[in-house]
């Protein structure tokens, strides 16, 4: 696959037995074990994932803020240094760019992580808004690496690595400090529901600081986890995956992310058709399920109520915690109380209307 990007650990992960698939563009480990393995580690006590894909932009500037504040649906003027946001950002159509966490480093200067597939994309649709604002948009994404590290160990681990208070660290918030001898962002939102943390570090340390982790962490049970348990993961979590229950057809309010989208501020791009949505409701709407089956539902999967055509299945993976198949659906609002099914190698299979988490949230 010579054409793909690669991250700085790429070396790391071949030489630990990773392998490999394309995903956006990149060259990642879906798994070193087995799925099933992984993910059941990150639950019980912790798992280290290569994020290194994801997307770095800085922003700063005297009308950063404001340029950020009309880019976003979430409200940038409630951050301080030290916290993070997570955010959509959208089209005037209301249908979304990409969805991303904005750090605020400090008076008008932010770090933006974004999908790694979205990269290219997010750069040209924010240097295109940015005209008219005091404000300088640059891509870092190749300076950095970043590494996840999540479960209920993760603070024990990171914590023999780092002289930084960590218990300080709260939920959507970061410090700054040394890891194992790299000077890191330590940032802790997560992406699994289990409690961690996010490294973002120097490119060219990455490497070294995650065999750091590795060694510190495998006596508390610490695995290599890759991109096959991170999604059975955050669909257990019930959290949204750009290019699935979010995208650029799929709006905020639609996805149940209604609280991302802050109408008490003005002029922010798609306000005016999320607007519409909120006030006329939404033709269809992204609902999670589960079967009380193991066979896994697959994503793009008609969903029928009865004989009637009425969505598509967006995810869907086996649930290591619950033993059954969990995924997530965008179906016609007006059905949605009615009894949904899909078709399964001909057989009519189920689909049971769940509230996320389907497993505790630890954060």
């Amino acid at each position: 696959m010579p054409s793909l990007r690669r991250t700085p650990l790429y070396d790391f992960h071949r030489d630990h037995g990773g392998r490999f698939v394309e995903f956006g563009g990149w060259e990642m480990p879906v798994q070193y074990r087995s799925i099933l393995e992984e993910h059941r580690a990150v639950r019980s006590a912790a798992g280290l994932f290569d994020v290194s894909h994801m997307g770095e932009i800085r922003v700063s500037g005297t009308q950063s803020t404001e340029f950020l504040n009309h880019l976003v649906t979430n409200d940038v003027t409630r951050l301080s240094p030290g916290r993070v946001l997570y955010t959509p950002m959208c089209l005037p159509s209301g249908g979304v760019v990409d969805d991303l966490l904005i750090t605020c480093l400090g008076p008008s200067e932010y770090l933006l992580c974004v999908n790694a597939s979205n990269r290219d994309k997010d750069l040209a649709w924010m240097t295109e808004q940015a005209f008219g604002y005091d404000c300088t948009i640059k891509d870092q994404s190749d300076a950095y690496g970043l590494l996840a590290i999540q479960g209920p160990r993760a603070d024990a681990i990171v914590g023999r690595l780092t002289p930084v208070a960590l218990e300080r660290v709260r939920y959507y918030g970061f410090a700054e400090g040394d890891v194992a001898g790299t000077f890191c962002l330590i940032s802790r939102t997560g992406y699994t529901g289990e409690r961690g943390f996010e490294l973002f570090c120097p490119a060219d340390e990455a490497s070294g600081l995650a065999g750091a982790i590795l060694e510190a962490g495998e006596p508390e049970g610490l695995v290599l986890a890759g991109l096959g348990a991170r999604d059975s993961l955050r669909l257990e979590a019930g959290f949204s995956l750009y290019g699935h229950e979010i995208s650029e057809l799929i709006s905020p309010l639609e996805a149940g992310l209604e609280w991302t989208v802050k109408f008490s501020k003005d002029g922010f791009i798609g306000r005016q058709a999320l607007l519409r949505q909120r006030d006329e409701g939404t033709p269809s709407k992204v609902v999670f399920f589960r079967t009380g089956d193991r066979r896994i539902v697959r994503a793009g999967s008609t969903v029928f109520a009865g004989a009637r055509e009425v969505g598509r299945v967006l995810s869907g993976t086996l649930s290591p915690m619950r033993n059954e198949a969990i995924g997530s659906m965008h179906v016609l609002t007006e059905c949605i109380d009615e009894d949904l099914s899909v078709d399964l190698r001909g057989q009519q299979q189920f689909l049971l209307k769940t509230k996320p988490p389907f497993v505790p949230i630890h954060r």
